[in-house]
């Protein structure tokens, strides 16, 4: 139905930046909305921002607003996380998520991406 794959995790600094990306890819027409979350051990998943294809409706996470900025490209189906000043808290498996409606829950997005792990260093 809806594929994601998400990339560009990796290592870094505190105070440095890195821009993940969502690859979608079948139905997407069905999945209006776009969302980044992340999830550390022993937590549950967090809401950081969506997006929806259709309109330019960007919203952030209060703990991220300032920082991160979702952003797409419906061309290319992609979806994009740019992250800077980034703190050593703001380690975690960052996934993509799809979903029908406007949503920071993330039983309510449909379709999900195996994440990548965001790892900052102090």
């Amino acid at each position: 139905q809806v594929q994601l794959v998400e990339s560009g995790g990796g290592l870094v600094q505190a105070g440095g930046s890195l821009r993940l990306s969502c690859a979608a890819s079948g139905r997407t027409f069905s999945s209006a909305f776009m969302g980044w979350f992340r999830q550390v051990p022993g937590k549950e998943r967090e809401f950081v921002a969506r997006i929806n294809w259709s309109g330019f409706w960007p919203y952030h996470a209060d703990s991220v607003k300032g920082r991160f900025t979702i952003s797409r490209d419906n061309a290319k189906k992609m979806v994009y996380l740019q992250m800077n000043s980034l703190k050593p808290e703001d380690t975690a498996v960052y996934f993509c998520a799809a979903g029908s409606v406007a949503t920071v829950v993330p039983a309510q997005y449909d379709f999900w991406g195996q994440g990548t792990q965001v790892t900052v260093s102090s």
